[in-house]
């Protein structure tokens, strides 16, 4: 009897609470609470207030009005809480949801990597016509634009973002930045930056990593000197955009001034990611040294710290160190990732340090790194690089998706290995497998065309492209040029170049059009169109040097090549390499300049290479110069023992000079070592 009376008396207890709590959480207090929590972005009490919602099942007692009321407070909270699941679910339930809790969601697919989501629910949006977009909608519409690269979606919403009267929001102008440049339009995004009243330092810093995206560091520079000019002050964002415009154009000097600034503003304490740019910047400047102290003095470093310090080696030809550094990377406990295994895979590509690429191989196997297609191409374009082409050809055929860049490896691994057919083979295999073909793919493919200097099939792969529509990539048309130059038709490839927009042509386009007259003996064009270049603007580099130098030596521009020399070294600060000097030393040796040649040598600043003193002592065997010849047969054939070439030009100088003996004793020498001369070839298809 007690028993019964104990559990009705519990029994009416539970219904006392139930009602206290139907009181406490009734819809109103619920939205209130909702409202809260979404501003706290407190999803823990959310789900225990979701959890109460249900039990009492609050939204099927309430009216229709007050229960959409609270599934859509709940939808947004989710949403703002960052849980898109729970919010989407509530979402799609609501027959017309507010623009408050639209601009939630859009804002949470946005924030998942989800802008086709985004796309979609603001098409929905305008076809509903109950609610407008507003200045919270447009910024996260035309970002997902931007990600996408929908350029024509991008310019409807922002017409429509004007009609709306939002072209003056801050926000929304600089989402405009970054979706155009993001699609590659920079004339546009410009436009758009040139328009806005008011700039803010995203609005910088925006238009600066655009202009580097979009390979124009001459405009991020420029924009960021007229920044620092109106007083604006950066950030650690601005120098991250900044500094790989200045690794990009060599610029060492601004680098140097953006480092300090960096350390006077103590702007890398707390972002790793600026002073794994400023290691880049010195990397990119060939200042090695100076990246290495910057790495040395970073207390935390990340994974991308040590690729960046990798590739920063094997960018300055130093793959040894670069290999040394990915066992500290691991003490430190720090993984390589991806991106680090193919920079050390490159470095033993370089090397040509077959066993150790395969070492690595068999790593990145162990930790299920080879299926990256990153690795994979790296792997493939080592073993071509080592004359292994038939493991590359394996690696190739263990690709299972239809991507680009291995196939561009192999492209430009037969190339390095003289087998142009090979190439051109496979390319017409990745036109049948319908593999999606880029810039780097002809910048791959046409080498093989040149190498072959076959003019028929120079016309059948520039009539596919034209075809095609690949003509307008600035590879492409810089290959073309190379190609025709290579076969011997100067006009077409002059014709080809003078196509090119005289904005779009960049150093590489001159360079190769100068290289290829230089190359066909017209020396005097070759230096006219340097003089045309640099009236253009267009800064020349290493290899145009080397080209226009060549030029004149064949040409016998003496003086010519002379004054160039001296300019390229004073005005563009172009730090003269071994090329060059081998080039200078070959002009003054053809008119009988030795002395002056032998001068050159001995003030370079780097070691003297074989090629360097074989210019001389072929220099010395022309003009019959004993003395000078045998000082640089010397130092030859400490450099080179075992080339024979070098002995037989010496025995030619002795023989021309009347010295008998010494010619026989040459020969002597030459037999006591065992030399022998590669036979020769000829090759017809």
């Amino acid at each position: 009897m007690n028993g019964s009376f104990n559990l009705r008396l519990a029994s009416s207890k539970t219904r006392h609470h139930h009602h206290l709590l139907l009181l406490l959480i009734s819809p109103a207090r619920c939205v209130s609470l909702l409202e809260s929590y979404a501003h706290s972005r407190s999803l823990p009490k959310l789900k225990q207030l979701h959890a109460l919602i249900i039990t009492f099942g609050l939204v099927c007692l309430s009216s229709h009005k007050r229960s959409t009321l609270l599934r859509s407070n709940l939808a947004t909270t989710y949403a703002l809480c960052g849980v898109g699941k729970n919010a989407r679910k509530l979402f799609d339930g609501l027959p017309q949801p507010g623009l408050f809790l639209c601009n939630a969601m859009i804002r949470n697919y946005s924030q998942n990597d989800e802008p086709q989501n985004v796309l979609g629910l603001f098409s929905r949006i305008l076809s509903s016509g109950e609610v407008l977009p507003n200045k919270f909608t447009y910024p996260f519409v035309i970002k997902a634009c931007g990600d996408l690269e929908l350029l024509k979606a991008g310019v409807v919403v922002h017409g429509k973002a004007v009609m709306g009267g939002f072209d003056g929001d801050m926000y929304v102008l600089n989402c405009l930045l970054a979706m155009y440049m993001n699609c590659g339009k920079v004339g546009a995004a410009r436009w758009v930056f040139d328009k806005m009243r008011e700039r803010s330092l995203v609005s910088y810093n925006t238009m600066i990593a655009g202009y580097v995206r979009n390979a124009c560091p001459d405009e991020a520079i420029l924009l960021f000197n007229q920044m620092m000019d109106l007083g604006v002050e950066y950030d650690s964002v601005t120098m991250v955009s900044i500094l790989p415009a200045c690794g990009q154009l060599k610029e060492l000097a601004l680098g140097r001034q953006l480092h300090v600034a960096i350390q006077e503003k103590d702007l890398g304490s707390n972002f790793i990611s600026v002073w794994n740019s400023v290691i880049h910047m010195y990397a990119k400047c060939g200042s090695i040294e100076e990246g290495r102290a910057v790495f040395d003095a970073v207390s935390k470093k990340d994974v991308v710290t040590w690729t960046t310090m990798i590739n920063g080696y094997v960018l300055n030809g130093d793959e040894r160190t670069a290999l040394e550094l990915w066992w500290p990377m691991q003490l430190e406990g720090v993984k390589p990732n991806a991106v680090t295994t193919a920079a050390l895979i490159s470095a033993c590509a370089n090397r040509q340090v077959i066993k150790a690429g395969m070492c690595l191989h068999g790593w990145t196997i162990k930790e299920l790194l080879d299926d990256d297609v990153i690795v994979k191409t790296a792997l493939i374009d080592m073993y071509a690089q080592c004359s292994r082409l038939s493991l590359g050809f394996m690696m190739l055929r263990r690709v299972s998706e239809r991507r680009t860049a291995p196939w561009n490896a192999i492209l430009s691994g037969c190339a390095h290995n003289g087998l142009p057919r090979e190439a051109i083979k496979h390319f017409k295999q990745m036109l049948d497998e319908e593999i999606d073909l880029d810039g780097a793919t002809f910048s791959c493919l046409l080498p093989a065309y040149a190498n072959l200097a076959d003019l028929r099939q120079a016309y059948n792969i520039h009539g596919y492209l034209l075809k095609s529509g690949h003509l307008s990539l600035a590879e492409v048309t810089s290959g073309l040029v190379d190609l025709f130059s290579r076969c011997g038709n100067l006009e077409l490839a002059h014709r080809i170049f003078e196509q090119i927009p005289s904005n779009s042509r960049d150093t590489i386009h001159w360079s190769v059009l100068i290289a290829g007259y230089a190359d066909n003996g017209d020396g005097e064009t070759a230096v006219s169109l340097l003089k045309q270049m640099m009236q253009s603007d267009v800064r020349p580099n290493e290899v145009t040097l080397t080209s226009v130098l060549n030029a004149c030596s064949h040409a016998g521009l003496v003086d010519e090549g002379l004054d160039l020399f001296k300019l390229f070294l004073k005005e563009h600060e172009v730090t003269p390499c071994t090329d060059h000097y081998a080039c200078m030393v070959d002009l003054l040796g053809r008119v009988g300049r030795l002395e002056e040649a032998y001068k050159l040598i001995s003030t370079m600043s780097c070691p003297p290479t074989p090629a360097v003193w074989g210019a001389m002592l072929s220099a010395c065997v022309i003009h019959e110069n004993v003395s000078l010849g045998e000082m640089a047969a010397r130092m030859l054939f400490h450099l080179e023992p075992e080339n024979m070439g070098n002995y037989v030009l010496m025995a030619r100088l002795y023989a021309a000079a009347g010295r008998w003996k010494d010619a026989e004793c040459v020969r002597s020498m030459i037999n006591d070592m065992g030399l022998r001369k590669t036979a020769a070839h000829s090759l017809i298809y």
